[in-house]
């Protein structure tokens, strides 16, 4: 019977693991996706005549998701995902000055 224990045990443990890699590649990955927006929307912005402050507020947006990156790439997935919602706020709001 206790063998049908540590098999149940492992089971939930690799479950487990399984779900903290993923929220990490998860949290990476959409750092890294939003960081490469944010830029690209920076340089186009910064090419056009929008006032500086919103290529700066889109830069400013896509360091804090890269950083967002790095912290959820190392299992901070919780404060991965709110530095990318305040990244993505702070890009939206920079889109608001144009």
């Amino acid at each position: 019977m206790s063998g049908r224990d540590d098999s149940e045990i492992r089971d939930v443990e690799d479950d487990m693991a399984y779900d903290a890699r993923r929220a990490r590649w998860t949290a990476a990955g959409t750092g890294t996706l939003l960081t490469l927006a944010g830029l690209a929307a920076a340089l186009l912005r910064l090419t056009g005549s929008a006032p500086a402050l919103v290529p700066g507020a889109y830069g400013f947006g896509a360091a804090v998701c890269a950083l967002a990156s790095v912290l959820g790439s190392r299992g901070h997935t919780r404060r991965a995902l709110w530095l990318l919602v305040a990244g993505v706020m702070v890009m939206a709001l920079g889109d608001q000055f144009d």
